[in-house]
Parts: structure tokens; sequence; C-alpha cells
């Protein structure tokens, strides 16, 4: 939808894809990265994934990391460097001209279709 824009980009950050539960040295779950609820991540948690998440943004599309490894390690957050001073996106990482066609096409489905299965749908469901 947006590749044509020069002044917008949508990019997936998959770097939550692959990550495993964080263990401690008892290799039980390491209770710190979560909240009271053991549900939502702790403000350690949060951090770890907003280094993840920065690190991704930085890294070009196709070479992104897909987990976070828990480390509490502030080494590991990235800088922009001067050769790639900017976040990457599909145009700026090589994508810009694939051969992926943005040309608007029909449905297959005519649209009054849809009304008739709808109505259909209501008809046996009140039978």
């Amino acid at each position: 939808r947006y590749e044509q824009r020069e002044d917008f980009a949508v990019v997936i950050q998959p770097f939550f894809r692959n990550t495993l539960l964080p263990l401690d040295s008892t290799s039980k779950p390491d209770m710190s990265f979560f909240a009271a609820d053991c549900f939502h991540f702790s403000v350690r948690g949060y951090a770890e994934m907003a280094m993840a998440l920065w690190n991704n943004m930085l890294e070009p599309v196709g070479e992104k990391q897909t987990y976070n490894n828990f480390t509490h390690d502030r080494s590991k957050l990235r800088c922009p460097n001067p050769e790639k001073p900017f976040l990457s996106t599909r145009r700026n990482s090589g994508f810009g001209n694939s051969d992926l066609s943005l040309e608007k096409t029909e449905s297959s489905v005519p649209y009054w279709s849809v009304i008739v299965t709808a109505v259909a749908g209501v008809l046996v469901g009140s039978l």
C-alpha cells in the first residue's frame, strides 16, 4: 500500500518472533523481566524490548534479527553508522524496485454475491 511513497513506510520488526523465555542461573524463568502479574514486562523487560526494537529498525529488511536475547547489556544497543544514518525500509534496503505488482486488481468475487450470501445466512440462521 505504501511501497511507492517517498515520505512514509511500514516495516515489520520481527525481533520478538523467535524469542525464548529468559532464564536465570538455575534455568528457571527469570522473573525480573516480568511484572507482578507474570504476564506483562517489568521495567527491565520493557528496556530489553526497546533495545531490540531499536536495533531491528536499524537492520536492513531481509537481515533483521528475529529473536531477543535477554541480557540487560547496554553494549548490544546499536547506533546508526555514517554509511546508513537512517532507519531501514524496503526501499533503502534495496527492495525498492521489486517485482511486486501494486496495481489495483479486480476482485474475483462479485460484490452482489457477498450480499446474497449474507442474507441467505441470516435466513437460514433464523430458521
